[in-house]
């Protein structure tokens, strides 16, 4: 496909969307989904049909991707097909709202139906996010539609291989799976490395608890990863890539296979792709559900057949990976930035964020919050901001107490550092880390030693069992959280417990084990007065642990905690 063929699909399929006075698009990701989101947009279908003879509005209906606010689905965006900012937002539709909404279409908004959450999306900046909600992602004409593999024939026409990879690196962007590895030196690396075969794979093998920011992408935008993993292949000198994606997610899956097709099908994947003689196509890889598997080398060892267990390091996989064959690595929402910095240039990208942590970054909200859904802030925004700003705070007069980032691997952070700016730096400063964009926030009836258990039984269970201090550490850390909660340990068993937390962290194979002891340091951090009340007083604040939840003022004085 040439340029002039894809501006001909982007006219076309725009042409196509303005030839309506109206449109409804219907959020139809998982979490709608799970509502019936599918049906009302059947029902919203044939209501249109049937009033357009008599209203003369011409309407139509779409089933987008993830619109954010998963907790108000479903949900139902409507107005003008022209111009997407004169568009009303729903929330909480159901089959017998039908009618009013066709009805109001061109006039008043169904005032009931309106969901008024300009604090919700302010202050987000969507890139990654920028097509969910506005296109149907089994429809590779309407992503063309909208910008879509332009940045591919810009790479492949009128750029090297050699400068993709400075615009990604001037663009500051880091790995968005976790550990913050710059993007342009991982492709750098990967594009020396010597070997007749070389490939790219997506890691999709989303596991940390709360978190659903791969999955909505992969959902609501598949091309847009293609697309990405297509660039990063002609940048790094490759010609096969696979996504690595959990079987839990079949919505995803099937979408993305449908996605791959019809990339095929329009050369965009293939042999001689746009008229050159790049050749890059994509498999998809299914995994168990192993939370190991989202270790690089672990990852790779089940694409191979293999158990997924990591390996030591080096080699790393940019110079031995699959089959022993240079790999490039990068997860779902790392992929997903690669077009739009391609399309407007390294500087646009470079200038959001912070001097260290440029860009976005999209988060998973959930918890003890008033507005649960998919978030993509700039880098830089205080918790604050985004906790009590976009999220609306905690919800039933609760009081904040801490907020989880980072999944199993990161940390507690209490209300002191809610001012604390979003950064790859600043959340290892307290004793957190960005990881792959869980954010867990907990009201005052949360236990944070019972919380720091709940991970540390996650990573238990999920350790694999390669080496001795994650497969027994981590059974012995959860063994003696479990005594802390019970009332039954003594200080002994907490001197015990950190002791394990630095053996663990600093003698584990792979990232799981190094950085399991995390929920439990950064809860002692900032928290340790709930660990001494149950071992010295059997008593938990929040009335969730088996060793007492008799309210402090019923305490006899003698029993009170200090």
């Amino acid at each position: 496909m040439t340029s002039e063929e894809l501006l001909q699909i982007a006219e076309e399929a725009n042409a196509d969307r303005e030839a309506s006075d109206f449109e409804v698009n219907v959020c139809v990701a998982l979490g709608c989904l799970s509502q019936h989101s599918d049906k009302l947009k059947d029902t919203l279908t044939a209501e249109a049909a049937a009033a357009s003879p008599r209203t003369g509005k011409r309407c139509h209906v779409r089933g987008t991707g993830c619109m954010g606010l998963c907790a108000a689905g479903p949900l139902v965006r409507v107005g003008s097909a022209a111009d997407a900012g004169a568009q009303t937002l729903y929330a909480g539709v159901r089959e017998g709202d039908v009618k009013a909404l066709i009805e109001s279409l061109g006039g008043k908004p169904v005032e009931r139906l309106t969901a008024h959450l300009d604090q919700y999306f302010r202050g987000q900046i969507p890139i990654v996010l920028e097509n969910s909600g506005y296109i149907d992602p089994e429809k590779i004409d309407e992503y063309i539609g909208r910008d879509g593999y332009q940045a591919l024939i810009k790479a492949l026409t009128e750029m090297s291989p050699q400068t993709v990879i400075e615009q990604i690196s001037k663009s500051g962007l880091r790995g968005r799976g976790g550990g913050g590895y710059p993007t342009g030196l991982k492709w750098s690396t990967v594009a020396k490395a010597v070997g007749a075969q070389k490939y790219v794979i997506c890691n999709a093998d989303e596991g940390d608890p709360g978190a659903f920011m791969d999955r909505s992408v992969l959902e609501s935008d598949p091309q847009r990863v293609i697309e990405g993993m297509a660039i990063a292949g002609y940048a790094v000198g490759a010609s096969k890539g696979y996504i690595y994606v959990r079987a839990e997610y079949p919505l995803a899956v099937t979408r993305m296979t449908s996605s791959l097709r019809d990339a095929r099908r329009r050369g965009l994947l293939g042999n001689n792709i746009c008229g050159t003689t790049f050749a890059f196509d994509i498999e998809i890889r299914l995994g168990a559900g192993a939370f190991v598997c989202g270790e690089e080398t672990a990852l790779i060892a089940s694409i191979e057949g293999l158990r997924g267990q990591p390996r030591p390091r080096p080699p790393y996989p940019a110079v031995s990976g699959l089959w022993g064959s240079p790999t490039l690595i990068n997860n779902v929402e790392t992929f997903a930035n690669v077009a739009p910095i391609i399309r407007k240039g390294a500087e646009w990208y470079a200038s959001i964020g912070t001097e260290k942590s440029k860009g976005t970054k999209v988060f998973a909200l959930t918890g003890k919050i008033t507005n649960t859904g998919l978030v993509e802030i700039p880098m830089g925004m205080p918790l604050r901001e985004i906790i009590f700003g976009i999220g609306g705070g905690v919800p039933n007069g609760r009081k904040f107490k801490a907020v989880q980032t980072g999944g199993p691997s990161g940390g507690c952070i209490p209300e002191e550092h809610l001012d604390l700016p979003i950064s790859y730096e600043a959340l290892i400063d307290v004793g957190s880390m960005m990881g792959s964009g869980g954010m867990i926030v907990m009201d005052d009836t949360s236990c944070m030693v019972n919380v720091a258990r709940f991970f540390m039984e996650f990573c238990m269970t999920e350790s694999c069992g390669k080496c001795i201090p994650c497969r027994a550490g981590t059974a012995q850390m959860y063994q003696l959280l479990t005594k802390i909660c019970d009332g039954k340990a003594s200080h002994a068993d907490l001197d015990l417990l950190i002791d394990l937390c630095d053996v663990v962290k600093n003698t584990s194979l792979c990232g799981l084990g190094m950085t399991a002891p995390n929920p439990v340091l950064s809860t002692l951090r900032y928290f340790k007065h709930e660990y001494m009340e149950h071992i010295d007083h059997q008593h938990c604040r929040a009335g969730v642990c088996a060793c007492g939840s008799k309210p402090l003022s019923e305490l006899s004085q003698a029993e009170v905690p200090a």
